[in-house]
């Protein structure tokens, strides 16, 4: 049976979560990935039950798997959010003590040991939260156009070359080889017909991000419509990563800012760095990273800090939590729960 003196370090976002369990040691003891949505924000249904069959997994049935829950959840946007998230989870059997964090704080945290700086996330849809050297912190609520978001994540941009595929039919928009690619990923024909698909419930809207990896080999073959596309949501990080430099006064300072999420990782280096160049603009001595480990790592050191665990777990866990050691753990057979059964 697993010791409850660790870390339940917990990832979850609108296509996946990753589960980790740490020892206060940094051992990694046990992880587990999920796919599905695990976006917690209002109105989102399913999220809890999923996670609790996700931690049975990973707990191996143990109605309390570690002394500490970080919690860095896609829709803990507001206040109010955490609040209510946490209440969910603090009725769960899981951990003696709740942490609710947005997601992108994990990100930070998995990119640098700092205490401080800002990360920007764009994955299926975009965020950004950082903390200054005072303790200040900054978040955005992440509600897409209701909160002027623009051109924010993998949504946006499934969503806009589906739009862009219309337009160049139908002779609004300059022609693009999305049309030709749009409607076959979902095996129609006309990106009308995928619209209608959409607009009759035939086809769920968020199935929509599945088109951003089109976009980007569209714009790798030169197309000036995903160009575009990328381009502008290249400048939506710079002016939010920006915004948060600014507001936390960071401007004259060597704030890391770390980069992180599906999207960001499928971006030709030249978008990064023009995305780098942007920042530095604004603030010269910024130092652009970006993320290449799990964020569930963050998820898991914010566990240790608050653990006061040494500097040796911090740096073991990080040694061992990475893509690849992920993946293979992922992929290794579980052993036999060997636990005597009960009478």
């Amino acid at each position: 049976m697993f010791p409850v003196k660790g870390v339940l370090a917990v990832d979850g976002g609108a296509s996946k979560v990753d589960i980790a369990l740490v020892g206060g040691d940094g051992e990694l003891l046990a992880a587990v990935r999920r796919p599905g949505s695990y976006h917690f924000g209002l109105g989102r249904n399913g999220s809890l039950e999923s996670l609790r069959r996700a931690i049975a997994a990973v707990g191996r049935g143990a109605p309390e798997v570690a002394a500490i829950g970080v919690y860095c959840l896609a829709g803990a946007d507001l206040p109010v959010d955490d609040r209510r998230i946490a209440a969910e989870l603090e009725e769960q059997p899981w951990t003696k003590r709740t942490i609710v964090r947005n997601d992108t704080f994990a990100v930070l945290r998995a990119g640098t040991d700092r205490k401080w700086g800002v990360a920007v996330v764009c994955g299926t849809g975009m965020n950004c939260a950082g903390f200054g050297p005072d303790g200040k912190s900054v978040r955005f609520p992440s509600f897409g156009e209701l909160s002027g978001d623009r051109a924010h994540g993998g949504g946006w941009l499934g969503r806009a070359a589906l739009g862009a595929a219309i337009r160049a039919r139908d002779g609004r928009g300059p022609r693009t080889v999305l049309e030709e690619t749009v409607p076959p990923h979902f095996g129609m024909t006309r990106p009308t017909a995928v619209m209608e698909a959409v607009y009759l419930e035939r086809l769920d809207y968020d199935r929509m991000s599945e088109l951003a990896p089109l976009v980007m080999r569209a714009a790798a073959t030169g197309d000036e419509v995903a160009r575009g596309l990328l381009q502008e949501m290249a400048e939506e990080i710079v002016v939010t990563a920006n915004a948060a430099i600014r507001r936390l006064h960071l401007t004259k300072r060597d704030v890391h800012v770390v980069l992180g999420g599906g999207v960001i990782r499928a971006m030709p280096a030249s978008l990064l760095d023009e995305i780098a160049a942007g920042i530095k603009a604004l603030a010269p001595d910024a130092v652009i990273m970006q993320l290449d480990a799990p964020p569930v790592l963050g998820a898991a050191l914010i566990g240790l800090d608050e653990m006061h665990a040494p500097g040796a777990a911090h740096a073991r866990l990080r040694e061992s939590l990475t893509h690849a050691s992920l993946a293979a753990r992922l992929r290794r057979p579980r052993p036999p729960d060997r636990r005597r059964p009960r009478r």
